[in-house]
């Protein structure tokens, strides 16, 4: 059984994920009454319902809101306490135990204690078709037993060891049972009501979100550098779309911070004295998924002849920045349980032909090949929820041009595109997905067989299910780098970049922390000089 207490001593947060600085604003953890962090999205954030709020954009207002019963150290992959003082797992991984800390309260002054847990999750479970991101988490879900007043027990009817890291993402945030009463839909525009150091002000679509300070807040993550009321008073999230313009925000000290720093502004800020913080997201970097249940990708000749025509550094060099990697393995380097298997990532258009002429596929007139009066193309479809996509693809389009593949691109905005893909008409899927456990590869290859991908591997689909049944991270480690090696060998999925996470930052600015999601907390968030 594994079983953790929180101890005296606040964790420090590491100077790689914490920014310090010597600013004019507000001393670095006091808390000033007037002080405003200004912060760039690169779009709108769609949805607040920390429940749906997938993307960057969604999860970084809605993270400041609610509290998660743990944490999970960015260093380290371990889980530590937030909400709850303690936890433990069984050694079957089907049921997981929280002690809640004393004292803590929601915004509108309702008590979170046990039955809060069991409110939420029944909540999840409630809704699940419109709340996904936080159902996954919950796969097997018997009942939450609330033991004493701050004693909860969740109990799966199947062993779901992932869900320990799951506890610690802000899809399983705590609400109050006033915003647990309102439809999901509509708390994605308010009626937002959790512990967290923020409160909800205001949403104004494709405009701004505002945050404003919880007075008496005294509750923060284990990981924090310190404790007490958030260091700013208000947060505004500002919708800037265009990079150009959210640069110059940056430049001219509209903001105090800016998201999706696109690659060619990177060198421009760094000359001019801001800040670029960075960190490779955790989870499924950038891959070409093959569907493979239809031909020609049945065959894995061709899925491997498409990975060796890829040169990932010249896409890296192309269309990103040096802050960005190459692919080492389907898992970014900041995932538990990556392995480095980048020496079968490597370039190689003359195995590519080889493997092509051996199942079946000749050059045509214009270079594309053919089998039995049939075009080697492939019906890709990508969203476009990051930038470089398009760029990214093309080149790729353009690598595998030359080995005699054609790529058929075609863009969908990302809440369409997994409607796209359920039908079953396209050959590969471009994307990744953000989630610092392996756990994400049973999710994004498998789930149970509801993946639209047509995996049917049962060496692969035992390691992935082999990850639920044990807390022994080691043993999560093990089979999970074994399941990437035969994603790599396989090519059931294609890896080419790892996502990172860049941020501007003006002078001064102090604060801004990377979660083990790479996303932001900005409990100690304040402004520099001459901005905010």
């Amino acid at each position: 059984m594994i079983s953790v207490r929180a101890g005296a001593v606040i964790i420090g947060v590491t100077a790689t994920l914490l920014l310090a600085g010597c600013g004019g604003g507000p001393q670095a953890g006091q808390p000033a009454a007037d002080s405003t962090f200004t912060f760039a999205l690169a779009s709108d954030p769609s949805c607040l319902n920390p429940r749906v709020a997938g993307n960057n954009d969604g999860a970084y207002p809605s993270r400041q809101l609610v509290d998660s019963l743990t944490d999970q150290d960015p260093e380290t992959g371990e889980i530590k306490p937030w909400l709850a003082e303690s936890f433990k797992a069984s050694d079957d991984a089907r049921q997981f135990t929280f002690t809640l800390r004393d004292g803590v309260t929601f915004s509108d002054g309702g008590r979170v204690s046990a039955k809060s847990i069991k409110e939420n999750f029944d909540e999840i479970i409630q809704h699940g078709a419109e709340q996904p991101n936080a159902l996954q988490f919950l796969s097997g879900y018997r009942r939450t037993v609330v033991v004493d007043e701050l004693t909860a027990r969740v109990e799966f009817e199947t062993p779901n060891a992932q869900f320990l890291q799951a506890s610690a993402s802000h899809f399983l945030g705590l609400l109050a049972p006033s915003s647990l009463a309102t439809p999901p839909a509509e708390r994605c525009a308010g009626n937002l009501i959790g512990s967290g150091p923020f409160v909800l002000d205001r949403y104004t679509k494709n405009t701004e979100v505002v945050e404003t300070r919880r007075e008496g807040y005294a509750w923060g993550s284990s990981l924090w550098q310190r404790s007490g009321a958030a260091v700013s008073q208000k947060l505004i999230f500002k919708v800037i779309p265009e990079s150009g313009v959210r640069s110059g925000a940056l430049k001219s000290g509209q903001v105090d911070a800016i998201g999706g720093v696109p690659p060619q502004d990177e060198a421009a800020l760094k000359a001019g004295g801001f800040t670029l913080q960075v960190r490779p997201n955790p989870g499924q970097v950038f891959a070409l998924r093959p569907n493979l249940k239809r031909a020609p990708l049945t065959d894995v000749r061709v899925r491997q002849a498409l990975s060796a025509a890829i040169d990932r550094d010249a896409v890296v060099k192309a269309v990103l920045s040096p802050s960005f990697g190459t692919a080492s393995s389907t898992l970014a380097r900041t995932t538990p349980g990556w392995v480095d298997l980048s020496a079968g990532l490597q370039s190689d258009p003359d195995r590519a032909r080889q493997l092509l002429d051996q199942a079946g596929w000749t050059p045509g007139p214009d270079g594309i090949r053919t089998k039995e009066g049939k075009r080697l193309t492939l019906l890709t479809y990508w969203s476009t929820n990051f930038n470089p996509n398009q760029a990214a693809l093309e080149l790729i389009q353009q690598q595998a041009r030359e080995v005699g593949i054609e790529l058929d691109l075609n863009s969908a905005p990302i809440g369409d595109l997994q409607s796209k893909l359920a039908t079953g008409e396209f050959d590969l899927s471009w994307g990744n997905s953000t989630r610092p456990d392996p756990d994400i590869l049973r999710n994004v290859y498998w789930q149970n067989g509801n993946t639209p991908y047509g995996l049917s591997d049962r060496k692969l689909i035992k390691l992935l299910d082999g990850q639920q049944a044990t807390n022994d991270q080691a043993e999560r480690n093990r089979l999970a780098g074994q399941a990437q090696q035969i994603i790599i060998d396989e090519a059931y999925g294609i890896p080419v970049f790892e996502l990172t996470t860049v941020l501007g930052l003006a002078k001064g600015v102090e604060g801004v922390r990377f979660d083990s999601y790479s996303r932001l907390q900005l409990h100690g968030a304040v402004a520099g000089s001459g901005s905010g």
